[in-house]
């Protein structure tokens, strides 16, 4: 057997849960899609009444909830009170990990009412929006403008604030680099009730570069001002199949946005939006995206797809038709492109609806798609939780361009997930050392992708029930994932923390750099207020004295120099 062949696995004895998941469809459909309806319904009105506001009573409101923040911190006593989290439910989050940090004795402040757009500035170029500030409803602003945000992430629900203390990336990334790239200035709480601006070049500039990744563990999130980019009102999509092997995959990947001769920042040869979906270890997709014009999309003979309407065949399956069909091109309405894996959460519909894309389903009842993912959770209980953990993969592996190849064979070899995503983005050489930097000296090596001021890097999303699985085989997906920690430390590549994570603190701390955000920690007396990041992002049940040890034991520490990148 070769190296990048799957490995033989024993035949794995079923038991009641994988009967309770297999037939999960059940609580899908009569509980969780009606509830989901009724919560986006509501979640709409909520929204509705917001846009009919003026931005000057939003900014008010504002202002009002802020001081209750304030006040609600300043009521909190250090030596009888728990560490300070949000007072969102942990199911609500979209992420796939436990949320168990806040199982143990914990401060809540209740974020809640920051849920507004502040502000459409279209001489700066900015929209101001308060961190409960979805894509969905971001993008259903700004889009008749022919406005956008320079990076919307695919999925309604992820909001401003997780996009930012987490994770975020389009496929307008190998372009603007992560979501917090675009961010201008964040409005932060910090332990002490003080309400700062950071920004890139005022007194709180580190604060600013440590906050993406640092899963609000530096201070309360309560705005930000975003980068606004001019759009169209299509999208000219253009779907290119391609066979081969997956290192051959990789390459035509690479050459579907990145010039060869290193003109990477001309517009001409790089196009404004980027994905490739492989479906197996031989066939892939690559789709390149170009705004267009009303007009442009109206001529003659141009094929237009409203794929946002309820009964269109599942994006991610529309694509694939291109292995059968050739290349070709069509027009997608801006906004629809944005959301158009929102309605099948990419692939993952397919199992929790088996039938989900089935004409009927989609024609009657697709209106009602999808699933609430926090709803999802709500109701899977503990143990299939657990089981989801042992027997599924929801992880996204951030690697260097030039890397994707062994990212794409290493998955094959251990995971055998099946479609997978592929997502560049830019990661950005900064004044300071953030937590997720690119390799040192990666400019003197002039790689496809790269420019100077950036390594492209890329999104390996591995989403779905691995091959294992789905054959009745044994598969270990603590150890899977394990091993992908272990490979993305070996190869400078980083892990979302909205994933379920095996990383131990030390390899935590091997694959992210943590000077610049432990500055922060102490510099902001962040220490005894909030968790840290490594312990709110580390799986398992957290007992108060056990983070409070923790935070004990980091506050001896001295303080860790701050890298800077030289000249």
């Amino acid at each position: 057997m070769s190296d990048l062949e799957a490995p033989l696995r024993p035949k794995r004895k079923k038991n009641v849960m994988d009967f309770l998941v297999q037939f999960r469809w059940i609580v899908v459909i009569f509980v969780v899609l009606p509830l989901s309806f009724l919560y986006y319904f509501s979640i709409y009105l909520g929204d509705v009444r917001s846009e009919c506001k003026s931005f000057k009573q939003r900014q008010k409101e504002h202002e009002e909830n802020v001081k209750k923040v304030v006040k609600r911190l300043k009521e909190r006593n250090a030596s009888k009170d728990g560490l300070v989290c949000t007072a969102r439910k942990p199911w609500v989050a979209v992420g796939m990990r436990n949320v168990d940090y806040k199982r143990a004795r914990h401060f809540e402040v209740d974020l809640s009412p920051f849920r507004n757009v502040l502000d459409i500035d279209k001489e700066r170029m900015i929209a101001r929006v308060e961190p409960l500030v979805n894509m969905g409803q971001i993008s259903r602003v700004t889009v008749p403008m022919n406005l956008s945000l320079a990076v919307v992430a695919e999925l309604d629900d992820l909001t401003v604030g997780g996009l930012i203390n987490g994770y975020g990336i389009e496929g307008s990334s190998h372009i603007y680099g992560l979501f917090s790239d675009t961010v201008v200035s964040y409005e932060v709480i910090l332990a002490d009730g003080q309400v700062v601006r950071a920004t890139k070049d005022n007194e709180y500039s580190d604060l600013f570069y440590a906050i993406p990744w640092s899963q609000g563990t530096l201070g309360l999130l309560v705005s930000a001002e975003i980068k606004l980019i001019p759009v169209k009102e299509y999208m000219k999509l253009t779907y290119k199949p391609v066979v081969g092997n997956l290192k051959e995959i990789a390459q035509a990947y690479i050459d579907s946005f990145s010039p060869r001769d290193g003109d990477q920042d001309n517009p001409a040869k790089v196009p404004d939006f980027v994905e490739t979906m492989v479906y197996s270890p031989t066939e892939a997709v690559c789709m390149t995206g170009r705004y267009a014009s009303k007009e442009e999309a109206k001529q003659k003979g141009n094929v237009i797809n409203n794929v946002g309407w309820w009964f269109k065949t599942w994006f991610y399956q529309h694509a694939q038709t291109a292995l059968k069909r050739g290349e070709f091109v069509e027009y997608i309405p801006t906004r629809e492109y944005y959301h158009r894996h929102t309605r099948c959460l990419y692939w993952e519909g397919k199992l929790i609806l088996p039938f989900g894309d089935q004409w009927w389903f989609r024609f009657l009842f697709g209106w009602i798609m999808p699933p609430k993912v926090s709803l999802l959770k709500a109701t899977q209980g503990e143990y299939i939780r657990n089981y989801y953990h042992e027997n599924h993969v929801i992880q996204d592996m951030l690697v260097p361009l030039y890397k994707v190849g062994d990212a794409l064979e290493w998955v094959n070899h251990e995971m055998e997930v099946y479609p997978i995503w592929l997502c560049p983005h830019r990661l950005y050489r900064l004044p300071l050392k953030t937590m997720v930097y690119p390799e040192p000296g990666f400019e003197l090596h002039r790689r496809q992708g790269d420019t100077q001021y950036a390594q492209m890097y890329t999104d390996v999303g591995v989403y779905y029930a691995p091959g294992p699985i789905l054959r009745g085989e044994v598969f270990d997906g603590i150890e899977a994932v394990r091993k992908m920690e272990s490979w993305l430390i070996e190869n400078h590549g980083f892990q979302p923390q909205y994933a379920v994570s095996e990383l131990t603190e030390k390899n935590f701390w091997r694959m992210f750099d943590g000077g610049l955000y432990e500055h922060c920690r102490r510099k902001y007396r962040a220490i005894g207020t909030f968790m840290s990041v490594y312990y709110k992002s580390k799986k398992g049940k957290k007992t108060e004295k056990e983070v409070q040890d923790a935070e004990q034991e980091t506050a001896e520490l001295e303080t860790p120099e701050v890298d800077e990148p030289a000249d």
